[in-house]
């Protein structure tokens, strides 16, 4: 599967505006695509794009803030740099308790911008080696058979061998089995491993 590569996604409806930034990102290396509006941004939008999303507060029909809440719940990972006037900074601040990435208000320095850009992509980085990591757990939970998660689960709750032999009415030996498989399957060495790999995705 190939890469997907970081993008500045520019949601503004100002073409000026949306020119400017094109500009100036592309500049700087960056790969960009503008949209006019933030429905013309939700009709291109995938949980898998990958970058960050430098969003206008103040757009006709669909606020920055609506297409905001509407992407949060849309389980979006994206970071999201809101681009305001000086009116709207109580909203942007909202707007970062509720999970933005940042805000920067009009007009703006170029550096200041791009300083934010690197930043959010920073986090992106973060957020897509994470989702890579929780994928591959994931995965080698569903490796394993129903004995060996309910093994599993006992040895991350702390009980010992003599317990969920009990628990499970099996010998002690085959506990210890189940556990050598849980542990290779896993791929890890030490139970103190198997417990953060669990937590991890709990």
């Amino acid at each position: 599967m190939t890469e997907t590569m970081q993008t500045i996604h520019v949601v503004d409806d100002d073409e000026a505006m949306r020119d400017s930034m094109s500009w100036l990102l592309e500049g700087e290396g960056y790969s960009v695509a503008c949209f006019d509006s933030a429905e013309a941004f939700l009709q291109a939008f995938r949980n898998d794009m990958r970058g960050c999303l430098v969003l206008d507060v103040r757009m006709p029909e669909m606020s920055g803030l609506e297409l905001h809440e509407k992407l949060d719940s849309l389980g979006s990972q994206l970071p999201v740099i809101f681009v305001t006037g000086h009116g709207d900074v109580p909203m942007a601040v909202g707007a970062l308790q509720r999970g933005a990435c940042d805000f920067i208000e009009k007009p703006f320095h170029n550096e200041d911008l791009l300083s934010r850009i690197v930043r959010a992509l920073e986090l992106d980085n973060q957020i897509h080696a994470r989702r890579q990591r929780d994928g591959a757990i994931s995965h080698r939970l569903e490796q394993l058979t129903q004995r060996e998660r309910e093994v599993m689960d006992l040895v991350v709750a702390g009980k010992l061998n003599k317990q969920i032999a009990d628990d499970l009415n099996i010998s002690m030996k085959t506990v210890e089995a189940h556990r050598a498989r849980v542990m290779e399957k896993m791929g890890v060495r030490t139970l103190a491993e198997l417990v953060k790999v669990v937590l991890t995705v709990n």
